[in-house]
């Protein structure tokens, strides 16, 4: 294909992705975005296969093989499972870049570094020196293969394959930062030695070492701090994808890495500033490996009955439901908009209060409820709940555990102390729906559930709330 042509569909391409990006910072517009984004990346393939000289009909048996492949796994999967997918994408992402790290240097080594770049030069009409290619070969290796499996070390954690709870040895960040610094003089070796044995062998090392890397700077981690890896991980799947782009001097892929390692770098840092706490202590303090028998919590949980709450609920004025996890494990939420649309008829003003770090990932509850079809408007945040929330007749939290955790206010000795959460404990009256009694997955005791105004609903999610569906319908 000509050239100029390429050029203009790889324009298209980016823009197309720029806009998606902005509109998936609406629930109105996150399905336009997504669907824009999806063109883009179309038109990005295609263009890319068809310039590398592949036939229109490999091109097109490959775009329905994935396509089929995608249509499956977004089709079959669960929302509760949504969070282990995502983790799954980054990871393959992060390995599709160290793939085509690794068919570059095989093909430099096969034609030799000058006659590579004669052909890299034909190819794309830019001369590159050697050093650079190879720096870019060796960064792409090193980030692909730490995205990878830190990624499926998420998705262990996450789909319960793995302990949730941060798996911490001795010296264990020294040896992290040992096998960075050997990381680092093994680029160094690749960058200096070009097509010979010595950088050949330093690759097949750096290969191993970012994958033993991406295990052990995750394992440490705990299932509470999730979102934030998603996040992370999200963001060094889009730094591999742009260091992929300039090995093989692909500008489309540049734009969408660089977007992607953006937006996923800032959706960390607000995932971070939700918990009140830095990027490096989620890496490295290893929150929750030690469970808290106690915490100072004193008292005994009060059980309720629905019919109980029943007859709270239909006195309520105001009241507020706060989703968790428990809410999609129990696949609640469609239910939970017909409570919630009950109560309005009956005269109660109704929020949601989402918590930016409730789930297993970045806007996990927003994407549940847009789901079930709740009004965006319905969805605060924090700020815009908090305020109001001594004057709620009731807060009904769903599977919610460290988000309305009142010892982040209260309680220095708290690993969450500190940490802003949704002020539910405030409420005249809080109902929480639990499974059991048993700590949260991150594995700290909820001061909340032993609160005098606090009673327990026991039970699934969906059956509790179907259940006081069912007695406002008597």
């Amino acid at each position: 294909m000509n050239a100029v042509l390429i050029n203009l569909l790889y324009i298209a391409a980016s823009i197309l992705f720029i806009f998606g990006i902005k509109m998936l910072g609406s629930a109105d517009t996150a399905r336009t975005g997504n669907r824009l984004s999806s063109v883009g990346m179309l038109l990005a393939v295609v263009a890319t296969l068809l310039y590398l000289g592949l036939d229109w009909t490999m091109v097109i048996g490959g775009i329905l093989l994935g396509g089929m492949i995608g249509a499956v796994a977004a089709t079959r999967v669960k929302m509760t499972g949504m969070p282990e997918l995502v983790a799954l994408f980054n990871g393959f992402g992060g390995l599709a870049s160290l793939l085509v790290a690794a068919a570059e240097y095989a093909k430099l080594r096969t034609s030799g570094v000058d006659h590579y770049l004669e052909l890299l030069e034909a190819q794309s009409g830019v001369t590159v020196p050697a050093w650079f290619v190879l720096l870019a070969v060796g960064l792409t290796a090193l980030v692909g293969g730490i995205t990878f499996t830190g990624s499926l070390v998420a998705w262990g954690k996450l789909s319960g394959k793995l302990p949730g709870k941060p798996s911490l040895f001795p010296g264990q960040q020294f040896v992290n930062i040992a096998l960075m610094v050997v990381a680092a003089v093994g680029v160094a070796l690749m960058v200096a030695g070009g097509d010979s044995p010595l950088a050949f062998a330093a690759g097949l090392a750096l290969v191993a070492l970012s994958l033993i890397l991406g295990v052990l700077i995750t394992v440490p981690i705990g299932g509470g701090d999730m979102p934030v890896v998603i996040a992370l991980l999200n963001s060094l799947s889009g730094v591999a994808a742009a260091m992929a782009g300039f090995i093989i001097l692909n500008n489309v892929l540049v734009v969408a890495g660089c977007l992607v390692g953006a937006s996923g770098l800032i959706l960390t840092g607000i995932m971070c500033k939700a918990m009140n706490r830095s990027l490096g202590n989620v890496l490295f303090s290893g929150f929750g490996a030690t469970a808290q028998a106690g915490g100072g919590v004193t008292g005994e949980m009060k059980a309720s009955s629905v019919e109980d709450a029943y007859f709270v609920l239909e006195a309520a004025q105001s009241v507020v439901i706060i989703p968790g996890y428990g809410m999609a494990v129990a696949q609640a939420q469609h239910a939970v908009k017909e409570l919630a649309g009950i109560l309005e008829e009956n005269g109660a003003e109704v929020r949601f209060a989402i918590h930016p770090v409730a789930g297993r990932m970045p806007g996990h509850m927003n994407v549940l409820l847009a789901e079930a079809d709740v009004p965006y408007e319905q969805l605060q945040e924090m700020d815009q709940v908090n305020p109001v929330m001594p004057t709620v007749d009731v807060a009904i939290v769903i599977g919610a555990n460290d988000v309305v955790n009142p010892a982040a206010n209260d309680d220095p000795s708290s690993p969450i102390y500190g940490m802003p959460i949704i002020n539910a404990h405030e409420a005249k009256t809080v109902y929480c729906l639990k499974r059991g009694k048993g700590a949260g997955f991150s594995g700290l005791e909820n001061a909340l559930f032993f609160g005098q105004n606090t009673r327990m609903l026991y039970g699934d999610a969906k059956a509790t709330v179907s259940a006081l569906v069912a007695e406002f319908g008597k």
